[in-house]
């Protein structure tokens, strides 16, 4: 620790030896020296600023830092949003040649403590929105905290260690609650300390969320071991760790040839460090121990006459193999550099109570509280040690080390997807108009539309990949033998019958629910009639020829139809010529040819390579700006066996929504033309919705798109379009939306659509920007924490593998939920970039919602992609997760992730109530109500006014219980993310009375359980407990009324439904006319979905009080805070406490 040894300068105490404070993660408001005055300096000591600038790191003052993360707004990425590129942005092109070394990490509290003695500059929040700041320090006696500069008097500017009653994270004090300047403040950087007997706070915050840590980690353990903390710390820091590296690296010196030398081989240290780090390069690890050998030798040479002796000094002499060889204390000083991530290590310290390591216990409350992982007992968390600690050590004693910690979080147990999605995990006993269906666009190209070959490898890694819909363009060929090609191109053709064999063998490969197989027929009678013996021969066994009954609903479900093959095509009438038929619906490959011609009669010539002839004829905007051309309608011979074999996917075309209402089947299937279904889309959203209730919708994309590109499927996803024909040989944005969408359901192909785009009666507009009626806005909380072992952009032109990187957050999903957040850049790391960054999103429809997280370089030449990751919103996995990161190719990137915390809450923890989208009336108390419409039709609008004062009551329930849970937290001084098993354990740290007895516990006995004074309470802790008695009471609430106002919502719903087939009779009665009567309609859409909302919400409600007394039961028990009286505390003490303490004895007995 001779690093922190360091004399105070005479202008105030250098920070510690490592990066004392990252930039970007402070803010921007005044802060106050001397005396409180506007606009005041608050730089950073000249000290700081030359260890920083040593460093290679600039200081984040609030000014400074705040215009770079907080108060600057950071521009959009729409480009990014749209196609994925970021063309167009102009920055300056730098050159790095190297990448500086690992510098000092923090890994102990000792490292904690000693940088607190050092000091640093912290402001100082108070009541008044007033900032001071103030330079931060302990004494070396580790007694008390001191500040300075202050107009008190010395003995007051400080607090004594021994007052101290908690240490607390995050904006949770009511002094930053009420703070003017809250927003500006990072969560990630505030911290408070209370203490006295009136348990005052010191609200402070940090620049950067590593100093944060510092001192939250630090206080912590003073206030547990007091001036003895260093000594104590001293003789047990890292016991596990340097016995397992003393045992490695005695096994590998044994493994050696005899020799004088002392060590071993520098290349077999490269590789123990690698086979725990394996994402780090062995140049950075050579490089390091090389650079630690020149140190070494440098100091002895100059320390010779103060104590190096003289064999020493001939070491540094020897000319052979000395720098070949390493020592013990070399290879753990260097295993330490690369292997110890400090954000793992703060939060093992965060659930350790206060030890270098987490027990059995310990990590019982981790995996409860933050994982979420329920029946968590001493086996389960033996097991994990047992899986993952590296030393013997710590495997017999049920304990588990930074490096065994770090080992779980980055295995595939923590892993952000959610493992239970790799199976079917959805309902597919539904119509199969209810799915989103994974679908290939001309699948035989596996480059662009124009000059791309063809392959059969196009068909075979499509199915492969979980693809439900492929297609087939057939042409006549040569020797009556028909072709798969695009038509009035130049792409070569495939033979029918080799691509026929290929879907055969791979059809039901990754799924084995159906696959579509959309003919484009372009063939004569007489190759028709070999095409229909090709797919009767090849695929006979799975073709699905059953013919509909006239009179079904709704389409058979993906569950019926397991191992079919449906066949999508033209099929005869039922006129008295059945041989006459129409030409396919869309002849792609002829409007791409005609635009083409006409771009070449405006003097565009096909010239030069295909990337330059796509560029030249077709303008970036052009896909966006032309409309589907009027092809003259051309007729063909069908053949009557080929018609025979389509049946429940009759291709028809569309009108509009009117007459699809009218007349279509629900075997009948319209293609849209990309531009057309966005059209329509934008212009009829809520009647595109309504149409693919009962129809299936194919969109494809628009002709023009000659470079493969891709639409967003995203835009006809929220219309309900269930086949979207993607380019699967196009990697990119939309590409990944698509592949992530469909791994939710086991990667089966099929996806089962939102609720209210499948109920009969339902309001829902694609196009919404605000909530969504009858749906709940849940909050998404991300916390950015770090990356692991980014790479340079593959398409990078700069020399050398140093990068400055960043994250985005793309929210994509309805309008109303698209949108990102960017992390500031950490420059020159990509090994471990800290960028503890947290951001907040409202999702308006989690269904329909996907996250993905892009890295990308800010210092880039050429290309600044790293790797992305995207995911559906439904298969995040809530706590610390690690994100594997993927090219843009799909791949996934070797050892490269990003450190992630998530949670996902279903409102906002106190403060304001968020504004609703819908249309509300306001009580007397300002709570918004839903409100239901007037439709005009008095006996239809009797029937909901009888649901109004329900409709108040289950409001008034639900939020009544929330709230209260929201104040219990807050005074609990836990974060808005925090469930109540974290609150109750927060409690279970800061109730502790003169003797270390609890001043409050947990009676147990009832299904409600109560909060009990065991004496004497501080103002606090009684506001604890009357506010724990208020949430009881409304949970209490929830739990016997709910049920009686949730039948009562239904019974009015199902009587309102009895109108819905003669609502339109109804009103033309009650005198409505034109636009009147389709408003009626929508009303009483709406207030169906109003309804039936309302009773979802309500029903969730109930299901969340009762997971919440559970939590509550659950935290007692593990935070020692249940009355020891009751049976049941005694049933877990003595009997499973007593198995729990065998199982951990047996564990450290067995070998």
């Amino acid at each position: 620790m001779a690093e922190f040894g360091g004399k105070k300068s005479s202008v105030g105490p250098a920070v510690a030896g490592w990066k004392a404070a990252s930039g970007g993660a402070g803010m921007s408001l005044e802060t106050h020296q001397e005396e409180p005055v506007s606009n005041g300096n608050c730089s950073v000591s000249d000290a700081a600023k030359i260890v920083q600038k040593e460093s290679g790191c600039e200081s984040s003052t609030w000014e400074s830092a705040g215009s770079d993360s907080a108060t600057k707004a950071i521009p959009r990425r729409s480009s990014l949003i749209k196609d994925g590129s970021r063309a167009g942005r102009e920055r300056k092109k730098t050159v790095s040649f190297s990448s500086s070394l690992s510098e000092k990490k923090i890994s102990s509290a000792a490292d904690c403590i000693h940088s607190m003695v050092e000091g640093i500059e912290l402001k100082k929040i108070r009541p008044n929105s007033r900032v001071y700041q103030r330079y931060y320090l302990l004494d070396t006696g580790l007694q008390a905290l001191s500040w300075e500069p202050s107009k008190k008097e010395s003995d007051k500017a400080r607090i004594s260690l021994a007052s101290i009653r908690e240490v607390r994270t995050g904006r949770n004090t009511e002094t930053f609650r009420t703070s003017g300047v809250y927003e500006q403040i990072s969560e990630d950087c505030a911290f408070s300390i209370i203490y006295g007997e009136m348990y005052e706070s010191l609200d402070l915050v940090a620049n950067s969320a590593e100093v944060a840590n510092i001192w939250v980690t630090g206080l912590r353990y003073v206030m547990q071991y007091g001036k003895h903390a260093l000594d104590m710390l001293a003789s047990s820091q890292d016991s596990l760790r340097l016995g397992w590296l003393e045992k490695l690296f005695s096994a590998a010196d044994s493994n050696r040839q005899e020799d004088d030398q002392e060590g071993i081989h520098l290349q077999s240290a490269i590789k123990l460090i690698q086979s725990v780090n394996p994402g780090v390069s062995g140049g950075k690890i050579e490089q390091r121990f090389k650079e630690l050998q020149r140190v070494r030798e440098r100091i002895c040479g100059l320390n010779l006459d103060n104590g190096c002796g003289a064999k020493d000094h001939s070491k540094t002499k020897k000319p052979v193999g000395r720098n070949e060889r390493v020592t013990k204390q070399e290879f753990i000083e260097v295993f330490h550099d690369f292997c110890t991530r400090p954000e793992i290590y703060f939060l093992l310290v965060q659930f350790s109570s206060n030890k270098e390591f987490l027990d059995s216990q310990d990590l019982m409350k981790f995996l409860e509280a933050e994982q979420g992982m329920a029946h968590v007992s001493v086996e389960t968390s033996l097991k994990l040690i047992r899986s993952h600690e590296p030393s013997e050590e710590g495997r017999q004693q049920g304990y588990l080390s930074l490096d065994g910690f770090t080992s779980y979080l980055t295995s595939a147990e923590c892993h952000l997807f959610d493992r239970e999605h790799d199976t079917v995990c959805q309902d597919m006993s539904q119509p199969l108009s209810h799915y989103y269906i994974n679908s290939s666009h001309n699948t035989y190209l596996i480059e662009d539309q124009f000059r791309g070959p063809s392959d059969i490898s196009g068909y075979i890694r499509a199915l492969k990949m979980g693809c439900r819909c492929v297609e087939v363009d057939i042409w006549d060929g040569p020797d009556e033998e028909p072709v798969v090609c695009t038509g009035h191109t130049l792409s070569p053709p495939l033979s029918l019958r080799c691509v026929l064999e290929a879907i055969g063998r791979f059809a039901f490969t990754a799924s084995e629910y159906p696959l579509t197989i959309c003919i484009e027929n372009h063939c004569s009678l007489q190759q028709q009639k070999v095409t229909w013996q090709h797919l009767v021969k090849i695929l006979g066994e799975w073709l699905y020829t059953d013919s509909p009954d006239e009179g079904d609903s709704y389409l058979p479900s993906p569950h019926a139809l397991r191992h079919r093959i449906l066949i999508k095509g033209k099929k005869l009438g039922l006129g008295p010529d059945p041989e006459d038929g129409e030409v396919s619906e869309e002849d792609e490959g002829a409007e791409m040819c005609q635009r083409m011609k006409a771009a070449n009669a405006g003097g565009t010539a096909l010239a030069g390579s295909e990337k330059d002839t796509v560029q030249k004829i077709v303008p970036s905007t052009a896909i966006t700006q032309c409309h589907p051309a009027q092809l003259p309608p051309k007729r063909f011979q069908l053949l009557k066996e080929l018609s025979d074999l389509v049946t429940l996917c009759h291709s028809v075309r569309f009108i509009d929504f009117a007459t699809s209402s009218k007349s279509q089947k629900p075997w009948e299937l319209c293609s849209f033309h990309e531009t057309q279904a966005l059209r329509l889309a934008g212009e009829s959203p809520g009647q595109f919705v309504n149409h693919n209730k009962h129809f299936l919708s194919r969109v494809y994309p628009n002709p023009m798109r000659i470079d493969s590109s891709n639409m967003n499927p995203q835009d006809l996803w929220k219309c309900g379009c269930q086949i979207v024909s993607m380019n699967f040989q196009t990697a990119g944005l939309m590409m990944d939306l698509n592949t992530a969408w469909f791994r939710q359901n086991g990667n089966c192909g099929y996806v089962l659509r939102p609720a209210i785009m499948r109920q009969e009666v339902s309001y829902f507009s694609a196009d919404t920007r605000d909530t969504v009626p009858g749906v709940s806005p849940q909050l998404l909380h991300v916390k950015v924490i770090s990356g692991q072992n980014l790479p340079k952009p593959r398409g990078s032109g700069a020399k050398g593998d140093v990068v400055d990187p960043y994250v985005y957050v793309e929210i994509h999903g309805i309008p109303a939920d698209c949108t990102e957040r960017r992390t500031r850049t950490v420059t020159q790391n990509g090994d471990n970039p800290i960028f503890d960054e947290s951001f907040e999103f409202q999702i308006n429809l989690p269904e329909l919602a996907m996250v993905r997280f892009v890295v990308l370089d800010d210092d880039y030449i050429g290309d600044e992609f790293i790797g992305q990751y995207t995911i559906p919103l439904e298969c995040l996995q809530p706590g610390y997760r690690h994100v594997p990161l993927q090219f843009l190719t799909g791949e996934e990137l070797p050892h490269a992730k990003l450190f992630v915390h998530v949670a996902l809450t279903n409102r906002r923890g106190g403060g304001k109530p968020h504004k609703r989208g819908l249309s509300v009336r306001k009580a007397r108390k300002g709570r918004e109500y839903t409100a239901l419409r007037d439709l005009g039709i008095r006996a239809v609008d009797e029937v909901f006014k009888m649901a109004t004062s329900l409709l108040r009551d289950a409001t008034d329930l639900r939020e009544n219980m929330q709230n209260s849970v929201a104040v219990f937290r807050e005074l609990c001084g836990v974060s808005a993310v925090a469930n109540l098993m974290q609150c109750v354990l927060a409690l279970s740290c800061r109730v502790s009375g003169p003797e270390g007895t609890p001043l409050l516990l947990f009676d147990l006995q009832d299904q409600y359980p109560t909060l009990e004074p065991q004496g004497p309470l501080p103002d606090v802790l009684r506001r604890v407990v009357s506010t724990y008695d208020m949430m009881v009471q409304a949970s209490k609430a929830v739990i016997e009324l709910s049920d009686g106002i949730y039948d009562k919502i239904l019974h009015i719903q199902t009587t309102a439904m009895e109108f819905h087939e003669n609502l339109q009779n109804l009103a033309l009665k009650e005198g409505l006319k034109g636009r009147k009567v389709s408003r009626a309609l929508e009303s009483f859409s709406w207030n169906i979905t109003i309804l039936k909302g309302q009773a979802d919400l309500l029903k969730h409600a109930k299901a969340e009080v009762q997971e919440n007394m559970k939590q509550v039961h659950d935290a007692a028990l593990t935070g020692n805070l249940a009355k020891e009286s009751l049976g049941v505390r005694r049933v877990r003490s003595q009997t499973q406490r007593f198995q729990d303490e065998k199982v951990l004895e047996d564990s450290r007995h067995s070998k």
